[in-house]
């Protein structure tokens, strides 16, 4: 690949924060973007490609497309991953691993694709070169995906490698924690003007208070992340891409003139999330408390409190409705004239809460279902605010 090819590339997105990866690459540059279910797909260059990974907060892996053809069979199979050159993205010194996706198709096992998909790349390297490249399914040089829907044969680079969500700094990532990619999703779906407090009273290993810091201070997400997938391809061009990183350093901002509060009733978690702030280089930036949540008291409003309380799904809670009645008084108590975002998988429980919604979005967190409730706490009664 070329500095000026114009790539097909993807995002992949969680359900909920498509449209949101999708205004991430539109301000990076990217074209042609059309939003589907869980993936963003889009044109650039291989400077995009690089930005996209480095730059992006919200996707997990950034695919390319090197290949599109019919496949009924085996042969078919075989000989349309065979027509692609594969001498362009790998080498016999290098290693490969292949992920492979059925959907309603002739074929019926995803193994047997895989093992076809690798036995026609490597026949063709071999006889290009008279040696093969080998397999590493834990830690390859090229990740490659094959997605078959009816006989249509998609074939993808991983150009990620390890998923974005892990930008380094989490190293204990707690008992349920909540992804990086999805806490920055969720902030940026709040509407966080970036220049007002913002607290989670529940904040576990510390992922959204983290996550609105480095978004604050402009930090972006690839300057903690040590390697990305592109860096093992015959191709990498490792100037443009410290010219990409040299420019984003330029942009960081030193200090936030506002608190950004995390607090935990757990002081073994506390130091979890302090450390993971301090590998992100935040630490400085927010505020970690020990203490029931029921007990803290934000800065004066405006302001944004966020939290993602156990539904009972991975953490177990003895009584779950008393816990989302208490952050229902919390709230009400202690948050007048902020905006209250709750992420919870436990729509029952959450009607304890005993608030009016004044927005709902759907999410996902891993497999879990949930939903995105904003809550309006108005300082007073909403009818005398209206009167104002």
């Amino acid at each position: 690949m070329t500095h000026t090819d114009v790539l097909k590339m993807a995002a992949k997105s969680a359900t909920g924060l498509e449209e949101v990866t999708a205004e991430e690459l539109r301000l990076l540059g990217a074209k042609d973007i059309h939003v589907g279910i869980r993936a963003v797909e889009f044109t650039g260059d291989k400077k995009l490609l690089y930005k996209s990974n480095f730059f992006c907060r919200t996707a997990s892996h950034i695919m390319i497309a090197v290949g599109r053809f019919s496949a009924n069979d085996a042969n078919a199979l075989y000989k349309g991953i065979y027509n692609i050159d594969w001498s362009k993205y790998l080498t016999p010194k290098m290693t490969l691993a292949i992920t492979s996706h059925i959907n309603e198709s002739p074929f019926t096992s995803p193994v047997f694709v895989a093992q076809k998909t690798k036995d026609s790349i490597v026949d063709q390297i071999r006889k290009k070169t008279g040696r093969r490249p080998s397999v590493d399914t834990k830690n390859p040089d090229l990740r490659i995906d094959i997605r078959i829907s009816g006989r249509r044969v998609n074939v993808s680079l991983d150009s990620s490698g390890e998923p974005l969500n892990r930008r380094g700094y989490r190293t204990d990532r707690g008992r349920a924690p909540l992804t990086e990619t999805l806490a920055a999703g969720i902030l940026i779906l709040t509407g966080w003007d970036k220049q007002s407090p913002l607290i989670d009273p529940m904040c576990g290993s510390g992922t959204f208070v983290i996550e609105a810091a480095l978004m604050a201070r402009d930090i972006a997400p690839g300057l903690i992340r040590k390697e990305y997938g592109f860096m093992r391809w015959p191709d990498y061009d490792k100037k443009l891409f410290e010219k990409i990183k040299n420019y984003a350093k330029k942009g960081i901002t030193d200090t936030l003139p506002f608190d950004i509060i995390g607090a935990d009733s757990v002081g073994r978690t506390i130091s979890i999330a302090q450390n993971n702030a301090k590998r992100a280089g935040v630490l400085k930036d927010i505020t970690f408390r020990q203490g029931p949540f029921e007990q803290q008291r934000p800065p004066s409003p405006p302001g944004i409190v966020i939290m993602n309380p156990p539904y009972g799904e991975r953490l177990k809670v003895e009584n779950i409705d008393k816990l989302y009645r208490s952050i229902g008084d919390l709230l009400k108590q202690n948050f007048q004239g902020y905006r209250a975002y709750i992420l919870t998988g436990g729509t029952q429980s959450s009607k304890k809460i005993g608030l009016r919604t004044s927005k709902k979005i759907r999410l996902f967190n891993g497999p879990i279902e949930c939903r995105l409730l904003r809550y309006d706490l108005y300082s007073g009664t909403r009818k005398n605010i209206i009167k104002l």
